[in-house]
């Protein structure tokens, strides 16, 4: 069916979502609108969906939930064929607890126990509920900290990791085969309830991840005397309530809630980019902090799996990125349990190929194994897992990447901005009984490993046209591999999906023991970097910088010059 036929299909089968009928109403007769949500459906890849809420095949609505639910059920029942079950949760976004409940409704009709919480939560607690309740899968409702017209699907395997590549590519294939609509098995929500097939999870699961959070603090004994004071926001998200309880578990009283964010609101009218990696976003509360002056700003992103901080300065509140939060913890971590004798033998960190390199010096410092993987937390989740089959989870002590997502811990298999919180401010109340600040205890790691800068730029590429740039881009590169960055001499270029690094004067090539994926590397001198790859879950092609130098200053003027020859180079 083309584009128009599409288009009238669903103006006739829509009619579950009142809302739905109303946009295609709007857009007759608008070809460019009308293609843009027929053109193609959405992509389910490892994460799951995500897309713009709305009316289409390539948007996210009840059809496009039942339709991928289906072919969910259809894996999970042939996966597990005895007693399968699947957790639900969902964020504070458009139409999340529809979606859940949507989704819950399509797994009981084809014989799936669900268990689902209650109200809204974090993406770490599904994880957590999927492993607890030994369930088959789990489905978190949640586009994590796109902008509001956003949401996503999120799928979880029975580990509480995102689904594997291999499980991925047969729920794909299962849902290629369910019909858009009458494809999906269904039974009404509440019917579920009454009949035993939906079960709400209970407080016993919320309390006892808290109490598996709280045991990942080293010295939470000294936070309560420690005097520090917080202001946090949740963005309008799922984490007011877990990190507010984790904090007063651990003894910080004075945290301060940004009151215009504090409450569930899928509009984010306050911040129309709810992602606490950009200073917008935190504008609010950083004007808070000048009433409070408190030692710490938090902000986490609606689902509750990233957190970023500000400081106070000499000038105001200065932010930190989340290559230097993970170092700053990792070195928190690493010093004060060897200093307590609680570090476990051949201890193991986890990080991304795109965070930042101060992290192996850390780790080379306490005698930690550093374990380098692809992009994306489900790749740090997975080598938890590995160290799990060989009954030796207790050796990872800390996974990170650079988007502001960490996890210390094996009792989930996600980034937890709920134990990042705890453990920040853990940090900064320990370094406060010291008489060193947030901001100093930085300078101390710059001093003791070097300065290192990094930065990450985004260029958007939306619809149909965008999808293609992104691919000419990355074609373009590696075809076109440029010889130059910045006035750097590009010394080594790396292709993940040929699994190829090619040295740049010799020609030599060696092969890259990572899975394949569309990243690339071009390393340069001065021990500076880029990486490249499309994103996996936004119409964007990110660009990743590394620069170093004995100051600040330095560094950061080094990574200016490369980021803007790198921009040229691709056409921005």
């Amino acid at each position: 069916m083309n584009e128009k036929e599409l288009y009238e299909l669903w103006c006739e089968k829509a009619v579950d979502d009142p809302d739905l009928q109303t946009e295609l109403k709007s857009i007759a007769g608008d070809d460019e609108a009308i293609k843009d949500r027929f053109y193609r459906d959405l992509e389910f890849g490892t994460g799951g969906l995500r897309g713009v809420i709305g009316a289409g095949a390539y948007r996210m609505n009840i059809y496009t939930i039942r339709r991928a639910t289906q072919g969910l059920a259809d894996y999970v029942k042939e996966a597990f064929p005895s007693n399968p079950s699947v957790a639900i949760a969902y964020d504070s976004r458009i139409k999340s607890d529809v979606f859940a409940k949507t989704a819950a409704s399509v797994l009981a009709a084809n014989g799936i126990k669900v268990h689902i919480y209650s109200e809204l939560m974090p993406t770490p607690m599904l994880s957590y509920a999927v492993r607890a309740l030994k369930c088959s899968a789990g489905i978190v409702i949640t586009a994590s900290h796109n902008p509001a017209k956003y949401n996503g699907y999120k799928v979880y395997g029975s580990d509480g990791c995102q689904l594997t590549l291999g499980a991925a590519e047969i729920v794909l294939k299962n849902i290629n085969n369910v019909p858009m609509f009458g494809g999906a098995k269904y039974i009404d929500f509440e019917q579920g309830v009454k009949d035993g097939s939906i079960n709400y999870i209970g407080k016993d699961v919320i309390d006892s991840y808290l109490d598996n959070v709280s045991k990942q603090g080293i010295h939470t004994d000294l936070v309560a005397s420690s005097g520090l004071k917080v202001v946090y926001t949740p963005l309008n998200g799922t984490g007011n309530k877990p990190v507010r309880a984790i904090l007063d578990k651990i003894g910080i009283k004075e945290v301060t809630v940004v009151p215009e964010q504090e409450y569930p609101n899928g509009n984010f009218t306050t911040c129309p980019f709810p992602n606490p990696e950009i200073k917008e976003a935190l504008a609010l509360g950083l004007k808070l902090c000048e009433t409070v002056k408190p030692d710490l700003l938090l902000a986490t992103d609606p689902d509750c799996d990233r957190v970023g901080i500000a400081v106070p300065s000499d000038n105001g509140y200065v932010l930190f990125s989340g290559n230097e939060v993970g170092a700053m913890l990792l070195e928190y971590i690493c010093s004060e349990r060897t200093k307590l004798g609680t570090m476990p033998a051949d201890p193991v960190a986890v990080k991304t190929i795109v965070t930042t390199d101060i992290a192996q010096k850390i780790a080379d410092n306490y005698g930690v194994k550093m374990i380098n993987v692809l992009t994306g937390f489900k790749f740090i989740g997975e080598q938890i897992g590995f160290l799990e089959a060989k009954g030796e989870e207790n050796r990872y002590i800390f996974g990170f990447e650079e988007s502001y997502g960490y996890l210390a811990g094996s009792y989930v298999r996600d980034k937890d901005a709920v134990v990042a919180s705890m453990l920040i401010c853990e940090m900064a109340a320990f370094y406060r009984t010291q008489g060193i600040s947030l901001l100093q205890a930085r300078e101390n790691m710059y001093k003791k490993y070097g300065v290192y800068k990094h930065s990450q730029q985004s260029f958007t590429c939306e619809g149909a046209s965008g999808m293609e740039r992104m691919k000419e881009i990355m074609s373009d590169l590696r075809t076109n591999t440029p010889k130059e960055i910045g006035g750097l001499t590009v010394t080594r270029f790396d292709d993940y999906m040929a699994s190829t690094s090619t040295d740049t004067a010799t020609g030599a090539k060696t092969m890259l023991t990572l899975p394949k994926s569309d990243v690339l590397t071009f390393v340069l001198t001065d021990g500076a970097s880029v990486v490249i790859r499309p994103s996996g879950t936004e119409p964007k092609i990110k660009a990743y910088y590394t620069t170093t130098g004995t100051t600040q200053s330095e560094a950061e003027a080094l990574e200016a010059k490369i980021a803007d020859s790198f921009k040229a180079i691709l056409g921005f």
